[in-house]
């Protein structure tokens, strides 16, 4: 067997149906869209609006947004169509496995590595800035010191301190690290409240802030085409054409979260009809809030507040500056973006251990990565792992090391996301289908096309970084994975023999 060896989609349905040597079902289709809102509101909502409005389209940011949105849901309902027909935890990298093979499969995994883990590291790095914001600004207390907040590449503005780890992004990467470890279902609890709360302060802030838009700050809607340097010397594209697309680029940051729903097809109690329910749920609820939020901001406060003023805290210093009377309504972003922060991270850490548990099965990854918790039938050595990896990403590293290569990573698994259902639709025209993508191969090349334009849009150093990370990638999997796979060796998959159901927690 080759380096293109599909995975055959009966042993994958053989491996949806025999829950009781699987993860437990307990999510349902509400459960999936709070889920994916949980994912997706987050750091993308508070901090890329106002960085795409500084650096690419000013206050037709929204259209970026729409732009998007309109790729992910093209995505969207390709993977709402493979989640549905083929309900296994691992999302772009089992549908891939079954279309296009291991070699490709690998790459796609690997890829949601870079989304899933290092975006987590990323978030709790900023999750760990916000904490002083609370402790100063809300509770009125001594913040952390700076060099226990910051990563030793990193020394105050004043060169009096150097940083030591970040313990505070440590923390929380750690706690919910051992949450997910004690069951899939108490996550979902503790991320629906998170989600309640961070929805309603959205909320508050797009009808509060509607009466402070000033017209003058939405003019020109689309600025015209030039370049702008920021305060590191990068360039890009403001205004124009290719600034809005460049704006879509950076707030698809904002949208990744919806496809995570996605890895945890094995835990969902009916996933024919949960899973698209919960994919394109959570997408419509998120697409609809950013649009209003993107406008109201950029319509509160001018381009050039975001560029100087403003910086990762531009939600809280406009409500300050420019919303007269409403200091309580910062004071509860903050608190609504830490919650934010909190869920993206969450849902981050479920969606790489579930990829991390479907390559140990395939052989890919060591067979640790696959074992389940004895009582709270959960992949707790692959969260162990990951806690340990993004646990030292986020207390030894910067926050802005990484940039937007989460976003070109993920753009690149939405688009063989959208390949596979083109492929399999002609390799398995029987396969069983809840939910079928409608106008395909259309709707699959358009978002194709959207992802790829969104790509375009994102700066040759991202480009760089992808493929240094993609050739990582590469060593592993030929120096282990492919001596190791189950498929290349034994021809088919093995389904780990767990242990005995527990009684409790069912």
């Amino acid at each position: 067997m080759g380096l293109f060896t599909k995975k055959p989609m009966h042993l994958l349905l053989e491996e949806a149906g025999d829950s009781a040597k699987g993860l437990k079902r307990t999510l349902s289709a509400g459960a999936l869209v709070a889920l994916g809102v949980g994912a997706i509101i987050g750091a993308g909502l508070f901090v890329r609006t106002a960085a795409a409005a500084a650096q690419n389209a000013g206050p037709s940011v929204t259209i970026g947004f729409i732009i998007a949105a309109i790729g992910c849901a093209l995505a969207g309902l390709c993977y709402a169509e493979l989640s549905s027909s083929i309900p296994i935890s691992g999302s772009a990298y089992t549908y891939t496995y079954a279309t296009m093979g291991e070699l490709m499969a690998w790459v796609i995994g690997w890829d949601l590595v870079l989304e899933y883990a290092v975006g987590a590291a990323t978030v709790g790095i900023a999750w760990s800035e916000y904490l002083n914001k609370l402790l100063v600004e809300v509770l009125h207390m001594s913040p952390i010191p700076y060099e226990w907040c910051h990563s030793p590449f990193q020394s105050h503005p004043d060169g009096t301190v150097n940083g030591i780890m970040n313990l505070p992004a440590l923390f929380i990467v750690g706690i919910l690290s051992l949450l997910l470890i004690k069951g899939t279902s108490e996550s979902a609890f503790v991320n629906g409240v998170i989600v309640i709360t961070k929805v309603a302060i959205v909320v508050l802030i797009i009808v509060l802030g509607w009466g402070f838009i000033h017209e003058a700050n939405h003019h020109p809607y689309i600025p015209p085409a030039t370049t702008y340097v920021d305060h590191a010397g990068i360039s890009h594209s403001f205004g124009g054409f290719w600034g809005v697309i460049g704006a879509a680029g950076t707030v698809f940051f904002a949208f990744i979260g919806f496809d995570a729903v996605s890895t945890a097809a094995q835990e969902t109690k009916n996933p024919k009809t949960a899973m698209p329910i919960g994919i394109l749920g959570s997408l419509a609820v998120c697409t609809i809030l950013y649009i209003l939020f993107a406008h109201v901001l950029t319509g509160i406060a001018p381009v050039e507040f975001f560029r100087t003023k403003g910086g990762e805290a531009s939600v809280v210093a406009a409500i300050s500056e420019y919303m007269t009377g409403y200091g309580w309504l910062a004071k509860l972003v903050t608190v609504a973006i830490l919650a934010g922060f909190s869920s993206v991270i969450l849902v981050m850490l479920l969606g790489q251990s579930r990829v991390f548990y479907s390559m140990s099965k395939d052989g890919l990854l060591p067979k640790m990565f696959s074992d389940l918790h004895p009582k709270f039938k959960t992949p707790y050595k692959a969260n162990l792992v990951i806690l340990v990896i993004v646990g030292l990403f986020a207390a030894f590293i910067p926050g802005d090391v990484v940039g937007d290569m989460t976003s070109i990573g993920t753009l690149f698994a939405f688009m063989l996301v959208c390949i596979a259902v083109i492929i399999l639709r002609k390799t398995d025209p029987d396969l069983p289908r809840q939910f079928r993508t409608p106008w395909v191969p259309l709707i699959p090349i358009l978002g194709v096309l959207a992802c790829g334009l969104m790509i375009l849009g994102l700066g040759w150093t991202n480009w760089l970084r992808l493929f240094g990370w993609l050739a990582l990638g590469f060593i592993i999997y030929f120096g282990y994975s492919a001596k190791h796979s189950v498929l290349r060796t034994t021809g088919k998959t093995v389904i780990p023999q767990d242990p005995p159901k527990p009684d409790i927690l069912d």
